[in-house]
């Protein structure tokens, strides 16, 4: 049985389904849920001449902030405890270690994250925060794939 769950967003419609199976097991556990949206503030954002980093990190801000409030919002329409909360990473690197930090200083005992199946260069490029996350997670972790609720195809 599941105590404090912490669930990843980023506003995607996978972390959207990971957010709602979260919110389902913390409901059937009476569990407290805590939604966790970390901006990433990616140094190549940052190094190009003439662009101003803070208008990305105000936005991704905003995001977040909205984000917290549609969250909070179907919490309480679901009956579950818990406050959603914005943290920042200082890269992308970083953003596994903010999770996993907030996971253990919330004394989760479930991390809940969606996963967007990228592959090849894609991936290599751009990483895999819930891999890392599952890599080097003390609790475990809960992945919830972008195919998740979308509808089968008859062959």
């Amino acid at each position: 049985m599941y105590t404090r769950i912490l669930v990843a967003v980023d506003g995607s419609t996978t972390s959207r389904r990971a957010f709602e199976a979260a919110l389902a097991l913390a409901k059937s556990n009476g569990a407290v849920l805590r939604p966790l949206y970390v901006v990433e503030n990616t140094p190549m954002y940052f190094e190009a001449p003439g662009y101003d980093p803070s208008i990305l990190r105000n936005s991704l801000i905003e995001e977040g902030k909205g984000l917290r409030a549609e969250f909070a919002k179907a919490m309480a329409e679901q009956g579950v405890q818990g406050e959603p909360a914005v943290s920042e990473a200082s890269s992308l690197g970083d953003v596994s270690e903010v999770v996993l930090k907030a996971a253990a200083d919330f004394n989760a005992d479930l991390l809940v994250m969606g996963t967007h199946g990228r592959r090849g260069f894609q991936r290599l490029i751009l990483g895999s925060v819930a891999e890392r996350c599952v890599r080097q997670a003390s609790l475990p972790v809960l992945l919830i794939p972008a195919a998740a609720g979308q509808d089968k195809q008859a062959v």
